[in-house]
């Protein structure tokens, strides 16, 4: 899933530590929001919601839909500006490969999206549904079900899911670290060979 250049999302900012918006741009949002709710209710139906993703993604129907209902999880037809919100924030996330990052400071909301029948149980299929906003792949899947389901139900429970993230997230770090040491040692050579021309 790619965000469309162009679109309005791309003017905010992500901060990248708290995989949270400004201010300032929840409150542009909250404007932007208001441009798509035509009727004044405070929500988005399922047409407007789709639209709005089809012009700023290129998700197909398919993943619009089942983006609606994960969000429409009291299947009222419509979403509120809060999910709108948690929504923005997964797509900023995505587009700047910080979906480790989201995971992990928001567990608790996430697991609650992913939790499908309100079982308080997370299944393999809720991240396979959900694996292009997530970008978590189905050979990662089988590894970390082996790694978390404790209770060996194939079901993660919040606390297997937050081992999870706190996992992922160590991994994640890793691999930041492995690639700024390697800027570090690129920057390096470049010095010395400049110095040495």
């Amino acid at each position: 899933m790619k965000l469309k250049t162009g679109s309005f999302l791309w003017c905010l900012y992500l901060d990248k530590l708290y995989c949270l918006l400004s201010v300032r741009n929840v409150r542009a949002l909250v404007e932007y929001f208001g441009l798509l709710d035509p009727h004044h209710l405070s929500t988005m139906n399922d047409m407007m919601f789709y639209h709005f993703l089809h012009h700023v993604t290129n998700c197909n129907r398919k993943q619009i839909t089942s983006v609606f209902n994960m969000l429409d999880w009291e299947a009222a037809g419509a979403i509120s500006f809060d999910q709108f919100y948690m929504l923005v924030c997964i797509l900023l996330a995505h587009e700047n490969h910080l979906e480790e990052q989201f995971i992990f400071r928001h567990s608790r909301p996430v697991f609650e999206l992913l939790d499908l029948d309100g079982a308080l149980r997370i299944g393999a299929e809720s991240f396979e549904k959900y694996d292009f906003l997530f970008n978590i792949k189905k050979h990662n899947l089988r590894e970390f079900y082996q790694d978390f389901d404790i209770t060996g139900d194939c079901l993660l429970n919040y606390k297997e899911f937050k081992l999870f993230t706190i996992f992922t997230m160590d991994k994640y770090q890793e691999k930041q670290k492995a690639e700024n040491k390697k800027e570090e040692q690129k920057a390096l050579l470049e010095k010395e060979y400049a110095t040495q021309s």
